[in-house]
C-alpha cells in the first residue's frame, strides 16, 4: 500500500486492505500500516465514523458500513486500474503507485471508465 495519499479515501483503502489480511482491524493497525501517529489515525477514523463509512465497536474493532465498503472498493479499484495503466505505458511500479494515488482522487468517473476499458482490453 502506497503511503502517498492523504485523505479519508486513503484511510478507507487502508482499512479495506487490512480487512482482507485479518478479520480484526483496529486504529493501531492503520497507524502501523501508514506510519502515522495513533492520535492522527484516531481523529481520521472518528471522522469516517461520523460520516457513516465505518463503525467502531467498544473493543476498538473497525467495521465498514455498506456505504463505506462500497466506497473503499471503488477507491481501490481506481487505484489498481490507474497503477496498471501507468505501468503499461512505462512507469516503474513505485512511480506508478505514487502517481496513481494522486490521480485516483481527482479523476472524473467518465475518464476513469475510459481508462478501465483500455486496461481491460490491453
Amino acid at each position: 500500500m502506497a503511503k502517498y495519499c492523504e485523505s479519508e479515501e486513503m484511510y478507507l483503502e487502508t482499512i479495506l486492505l487490512l480487512a482482507q489480511k485479518s478479520s480484526n482491524v483496529h486504529s493501531i493497525h492503520i497507524a502501523e500500516e501508514l506510519g502515522y501517529s495513533r492520535p492522527s489515525v484516531s481523529r481520521g477514523v472518528n471522522l469516517l465514523a461520523k460520516k457513516g463509512y465505518i463503525t467502531i465497536e467498544k473493543s476498538g474493532e473497525i467495521f465498514f458500513t455498506k456505504e463505506g465498503k462500497k466506497r473503499a472498493e471503488d477507491i481501490y479499484e481506481r487505484h489498481l486500474v490507474i497503477t496498471k495503466l501507468l505501468v503499461k505505458i512505462g512507469a516503474d511500479e513505485e512511480l506508478a503507485e505514487e502517481n496513481a494515488c494522486r490521480i485516483e482522487h481527482v479523476i472524473s468517473p467518465e475518464l476513469f471508465e475510459v481508462l478501465k476499458k483500455f486496461v481491460k482490453e490491453n
